[in-house]
């Protein structure tokens, strides 16, 4: 008989105990499967790579008509020619000057003298010159022309600079060419070498004038300057003391531009003789490696001189220049012309255009290689970060879609994440959200432009360092939102939810989404607003299947919400009709010849429903709830019923997985309870089955409900018992631990206990101890326990067990309660200090009791050798 002490050890380790509350290490690896309550694994549902690179793929809600475009056709015509600000097409008022009436000459003037016009300011000259290049750039772009036909030579441009007139302040005499003049002497000065009021203000002699008139000149469209042979000029010539005097004002400003004049002196030789080559070049060569080696070293010339950006005055020049090259149609030569563009800071239709230039080349995969050689990543993702979104959402589209694309190759996503493309994408997406929530609306562009991006970070969270920095950055809950502001386009909740998807098979990024508390009701309020979208809700199933897994606070998070139950019992039956009728359709021929199972869609909607089922079940107050409702049982036992595991094998046992978390709780109202005898009638088909995963499930189900006395009647009327003891020859040590706790519940009643002498109970029994006991002490308790039971009325130790079983017990049993020869098999600390643990609290009392009864009940002849391990 058991011991009072012995019988409570029983009562308490029958079979399952739950697990325990401390923290996972690596040796618990070894004791999941004999939990009473099993977490369920799936696979992550299967996402196919599309044939053809577009925004929008097929399986999209978008119709064509209500989507951008993936093919357009783009020309030089499409681009604009004046970049930096649009043409508003109005002429400004010309400036009105009234030339005084000329002084009487007194006698120490000139005669001859005459009063020239008045200075005028040099901010006003700018404004003027700025109106005036405005106009001209109008009717250049109407006649065809953009440039003028005359600029200044660099040897032209220094004489100019040499030749202008200064005076000095709080003087009276003025330096002129370098020279000082009295008041008189200066006007004897500019009578004898007329000036002439440049288009910037300053004096250059007339007779250099002339000479510039008959200088050599390169081609209009390539030199420096703009339109000087049709500036306006006038002669200053025999200036009063007042004219004088406003000479001086104007001349104090002139010398802060000094150091301007000087850079800008520098630029236009720079211009002169390193870019106009290059020009030239790409406007005569044909060779398309020639030209493209021309932008080469194009783009480094620029990056040298500073030319790069926006400012930059004969940026018109360059992009026009450019714009007509884009007709050639070399992919390589694109995109080393968009990377130029870009450079150049272009704006509205023609940052729009060049981005839409680099997408139609990275439609095609086999470019990858030339985008990547070319760094043309870096500028796209500098077009993100400089330009104003709510300007360029269009731009922003066919960027993101070219990112999208490459992001799809391995090749790009270390160079992605290291050039910052999750922050800045992130950064994107919360621009988005707070605009959303500012306007109150939803709009279609930064819907599109979303599923451009949450389909790029899909494709990044492949990486280690984009989860990473995911996480630091706090972007889960932004995802969140984006899914919540934008519950209505499927296109975008199925990106991050794909995107969820592999987040949470990571640990990290799961307990990081688990701890955002609003998750839930997002994902609930998503199910039952696509219920019938199988892409979708199977990936929200299989998010929460995750995040329920290993932790019983999301377990317990995720039940309170409102509905959350019922939510999922109604995907349930949603899904579990179309199966059946899936079914019903090929049982009755419908389908076509070879058609032997439903859609794949279907079921693993169902697969990840019951898995997410049984992990809830592990919860004790929503595991007894679940076991206590008929409509949860109802539909498990339903799946049983018309669903064999050669149909789908991983349905037929994730709903076997669930059962047995639901059995675990012995509660009154428990419906598994009341029909525990159709469920082991349902575990026949599945306990006789091919499937070696199929059997084991069935074993734990019956491990559970063989505590109930009339199970147990079942199990020996229907012959379980003895298949059950063939099973521990398999040496599965799962199915041998999951047996053994069958078998130990069978010798509860009296009279089942002589089933174990039934093909050789005992003796595999003994070779199961022997086998896994010094790595499995929780095995080699249930063996102890089993042979405990059975001994209850021992009289003598041989007639019970027999002389070979008997000797081997005596041996095994004396050698396992050595701690140094049990203990002596591992080096790994967590897992010693594992077995340990079971050895010391599950199998020493037992195994020692045991031992103890057999001793007494046994008479040696010999002593039985010690057998090595």
């Amino acid at each position: 008989m058991l011991s009072p002490h012995n019988k409570k050890l029983e009562k308490l380790d029958l079979f399952y105990q739950p697990s325990m509350a401390k923290p996972k290490t690596s040796a618990e690896i070894i004791s999941e499967a004999r939990n009473a309550l099993r977490i369920v694994r799936t696979q992550r549902p299967f996402t196919p790579q599309e044939d053809q690179r577009k925004l929008f793929g097929p399986a999209s809600s978008r119709t064509p008509e209500n989507r951008p475009p993936s093919s357009f056709s783009l020309h030089a015509s499409s681009f604009e020619s004046s970049d930096s600000r649009p043409i508003s097409g109005t002429r400004l008022s010309p400036l009105e000057f009234k030339p005084r009436a000329p002084a009487s000459p007194t006698t120490k003037e000139d005669p001859c003298l005459c009063v020239p016009k008045p200075p005028v300011d040099p901010v006003r000259i700018r404004r003027l010159g700025s109106a005036q290049a405005r106009a001209r750039l109008l009717r250049a772009t109407s006649q065809g022309a953009l440039l003028p036909d005359r600029t200044v030579l660099p040897a032209e441009r220094k004489e100019t600079v040499a030749s202008r007139e200064r005076v000095m302040v709080g003087d009276c005499m003025v330096k002129i060419s370098g020279t000082y003049f009295s008041e008189s002497n200066t006007i004897g000065h500019l009578k004898s070498h007329p000036l002439q009021l440049t288009y910037d203000g300053g004096f250059s002699d007339i007779k250099e004038q002339e000479t510039f008139k008959e200088a050599t000149s390169l081609p209009s469209h390539l030199t420096s300057g703009g339109g000087q042979g049709k500036r306006r000029s006038r002669a200053l010539s025999c200036p009063n003391s007042s004219d004088l005097s406003r000479m001086e004002t104007r001349a104090v400003s002139k010398a802060n531009l000094q150091g301007k004049d000087t850079e800008t002196e520098v630029n236009d030789t720079f211009w002169n003789t390193r870019i106009v080559p290059i020009l030239h070049e790409l406007e005569k060569e044909e060779n398309i490696e020639m030209v493209c080696a021309a932008c080469t070293q194009l783009h480094h010339a620029l990056e040298e001189g500073n030319m790069l950006g926006n400012k930059f005055k004969r940026r018109s020049i360059l992009l026009k220049t450019l714009y007509k090259l884009v007709d050639v149609g070399s992919d390589l030569l694109s995109l080393k012309l968009a990377k130029i563009i870009l450079a150049l800071k272009v704006s509205r239709k023609n940052l729009l255009n060049v981005c839409k230039l680099i997408f139609k080349i990275s439609r095609s995969e086999k470019n990858d290689s030339l985008i990547q050689s070319n760094g043309i990543l870096e500028s796209l993702l500098e077009v993100l970060r400089s330009e104003d979104l709510q300007t360029n959402t269009e731009a922003f589209l066919y960027c993101m879609g070219a990112i999208k694309f490459i992001s799809g190759n391995p090749g790009f996503l270390n160079d992605m994440i290291s050039k910052g493309a999750v922050e800045i994408l992130m950064n994107l997406i919360k621009q988005i959200n707070e605009n959303t929530k500012k306007c109150s609306t939803c709009s279609p562009n930064s819907g599109h432009l979303l599923v451009q991006m949450t389909a790029t970070l899909r494709n990044l969270v492949d990486s280690p360092a984009a989860r990473r920095k995911l996480l630091s950055i706090s972007a889960l809950p932004q995802l969140c939102t984006v899914m919540g502001l934008y519950v209505d386009d499927k296109d975008i909740c199925t990106n991050t939810a794909r995107i969820f998807s592999k987040l949470t098979s990571y640990h990290d990024c799961c307990v990081a989404l688990a701890s955002y508390s609003r998750c839930y009701a997002l994902f609930l309020h998503l199910i039952n607003k696509h219920q019938k979208k199988q892409d979708l809700v199977v990936r929200i199933v299989f998010i929460l299947g995750n995040l329920t897994a290993k932790n019983n606070q999301a377990r317990e998070q995720f039940s309170k919400e409102k509905g959350s139950i019922p939510t999922l019992l109604s995907l349930f039956h949603t899904f579990y009709k179309l199966d059946l009728h899936s079914e019903k359709r090929v049982g009755e021929g419908d389908e076509r010849p070879g058609a032997q199972k439903p859609p794949a869609q279907v079921e693993d909607v169902l697969i990840k429903l019951t898995r997410l089922l049984a992990n809830l079940a592990i919860h004790p107050g929503v595991g007894q709830a679940m076991a206590a409702s008929p409509h949860v049982v109802g539909l498990l036992l339903a799946t049983l019923e018309y669903k064999s595991i050669d149909d789908c094998e991983e349905l037929v046992i994730n709903t076997t997985a669930t059962i047995n978390n639901l059995s675990f709780y012995q509660v009154k109202n428990s419906i598994i309870q009341d029909r525990k005898l159709h469920i082991a009638e349902l575990l026949l088909q599945l306990l006789v089955s091919n499937s070696m995963d199929g059997v084991l499930e069935a074993v734990r189900v019956f491990g559970n409900l063989s505590q109930d006395h009339a199970v147990r009647d079942f199990i020996v009327q229907k012959n379980v018992h003895k298949f059950l003891i063939t099973l521990l020859d398999a040496k599965h040590q799962d199915i041998c631990f999951s047996v053994c706790g069958v078998l130990l519940n069978l010798t509860v009643d009296k009279d089942k206990r002589v089933i174990l002498k039934e093909g050789g109970g005992i003796k595999k029994l003994v070779d199961c101890l022997r086998d896994f006991g010094p790595t499995d002490w929780q095995l080699a308790c249930l063996v102890c326990k089993t042979l405990w039971n059975f001994s209850e009325n021992i009289t003598n130790a041989s007639l019970c067990f027999g002389d070979e079983d008997t000797n081997t017990l005596l041996v095994l049993l004396s050698s396992f309660l050595d701690e140094e020869l049990a203990l002596d098999g591992s080096s790994d600390q967590d897992l010693k200090h594992y077995h340990k643990l079971h050895w010391e609290t599950e199998f020493r009392p037992v195994a020692q009791q045991l031992l103890n009864r057999i001793r007494s009940h046994h008479t040696f002849l010999e002593h039985p050798p010690i057998p090595t391990f």
